[in-house]
């Protein structure tokens, strides 16, 4: 049977029946459930992830409410002139005091692909264009790759690990080093074909990998 017009009107009313069904499981399982949640947040992660719809962080690494901090965007950039992301990045790092920053792309990102394309898409393209940064970098390398798709696959990589670093580049970040705080950064991919996370690089403390001129010196 086709979807009518009023059908697709009022499609969005099954989100209002799953929440009610959601309420009622979490309460059978754990009556204190929403009253423990009400009493505030201690998430040990904060997610930066693609805004995909299919890649969603509690579901594919198995966390319930609470655990996980969370910030999407198109393609899981890290742009240090993104004031969302930095007040974000901010807040997770020195008011709720977050261990691990995970930075997860997912392969099959139509940001990246979009990226890789001359085509226009609008404003969309200005958000784009860090992508198409980080193709320039390794241009050589990426060039060198003939299948379309591993390429892609690779830049996606590649851009994931340059986000890593974009966020050790942060005087936030580097602030919270400074002060002795244990913050560790982590890039991943999220397989959406195996539903499986390919860990790709990880930044522990300090100041490795990054350049000089990137580093900050703090004398408060």
């Amino acid at each position: 049977m086709n979807e009518t017009p009023q059908n697709h009107h009022n499609s969005y009313k099954r989100l209002i029946e799953g929440n009610r069904l959601f309420a009622l499981s979490q309460q059978i399982k754990d009556p204190e459930y929403f009253k423990k949640l009400s009493l505030g947040q201690t998430p040990e992660y904060l997610w930066i992830g693609c805004s995909d719809s299919r890649v969603p962080a509690n579901e594919v690494t198995s966390t319930s409410s609470g655990e996980i901090f969370v910030h999407r965007n198109i393609a899981n950039l890290v742009v240090h002139t993104d004031l969302n992301i930095m007040s974000v990045l901010e807040y997770a790092v020195h008011v709720l005091g977050v261990k691990h920053i995970i930075v997860c792309g997912h392969y099959g990102c139509g940001g990246v692909r979009a990226a890789m394309s001359r085509k226009s898409y609008g404003l969309v393209d200005k958000w784009l264009r860090n992508i198409k940064d980080v193709y320039h970098i390794y241009h050589k390398e990426l060039d060198a790759i003939e299948d379309p798709d591993k390429r892609a696959d690779r830049l996606t990589e590649l851009n994931v690990i340059e986000q890593v670093r974009n966020l050790a580049k942060t005087k936030i970040i580097q602030r919270a080093w400074h002060d002795k705080k244990t913050v560790h950064i982590h890039g991943w991919v999220y397989g959406l074909n195996s539903g499986l996370i390919t860990e790709l690089n990880n930044i522990h403390d300090e100041r490795e990998d990054i350049d000089s001129i990137y580093q900050y010196d703090f004398d408060f």
